[in-house]
Formats: structure tokens, C-alpha cells, sequence
């Protein structure tokens, strides 16, 4: 079974940047779809982003603008680079794979922590 290994979280101030990596165990390039997701403490796991093998990327509405997927087939990674980050984007980062029979895999996620 594929595995999915997540970086890039940390503590940063409001208005910083960080930038997410997924690196999988096998070729993403047959994936249905990749996608970031994330929970808060006492709140329920929410769709951040996501990104279809067509490259076709969709985000919620909290992040649009200023949270950008991509990613690098090649090195098998999935990118989240969020920019303009507030306190409420704090939360447990989790990465999501779907294969092209609709089995869905995640990573074990990383913190990321925005001060006010």
C-alpha cells in the first residue's frame, strides 16, 4: 500500500508562509486525485485542497487566493504553499491520496501553528 510522509509544518507568525510537501511511496501519476487536508482541535477534518491527475485544482473557500497545490510527478510530491496565514489556519495538516479505483490512502500530518 502506498504511504504518504508529510513536511514542511511549524510555528510561524501571522502573515508568513510555509510550504507543505507529500512525498508517496509510488507514482502519483494514475492518482484519481491528491489533496491537503486539515483539522483544528475540536472541529472536524476539512477539505483544504485538492488536485485532480488532470492537474484540475479546486480549494476551499477560507484559503482561495492565498493557498496554491502543485505538484511534481517526477518526485512523486504533492506541494501546498500557503501564504497570508492566519491564526485560524491553524490545525493538523493531512495529506490524501485517491488511486484510480477510489482507494484512499492518508499521511500521519504535520502541526502547523500560526501566532496572532
Amino acid at each position: 500500500q502506498v504511504q504518504l510522509v508529510e513536511s514542511g509544518g511549524g510555528l510561524v507568525q501571522a502573515g508568513g508562509s510555509l510550504r507543505l510537501s507529500c512525498v508517496a511511496s509510488r507514482s502519483i501519476i494514475s492518482t484519481r486525485s491528491m489533496g491537503w487536508y486539515r483539522q483544528a482541535p475540536g472541529k472536524q477534518r476539512e477539505s483544504v485542497a485538492t488536485i485532480t491527475g488532470g492537474d484540475v485544482t479546486n480549494y476551499a473557500d477560507s484559503v482561495r487566493g492565498r493557498f496554491t497545490i502543485s505538484r511534481d510527478s517526477a518526485k512523486n510530491t504533492v506541494y501546498l504553499q500557503m501564504d497570508s496565514l492566519k491564526p485560524e489556519d491553524t490545525a493538523v495538516y493531512y495529506c490524501n491520496r485517491v488511486d484510480q479505483w477510489g482507494s484512499s490512502v492518508w499521511g500521519q500530518g504535520t502541526q502547523v501553528t500560526v501566532s496572532s
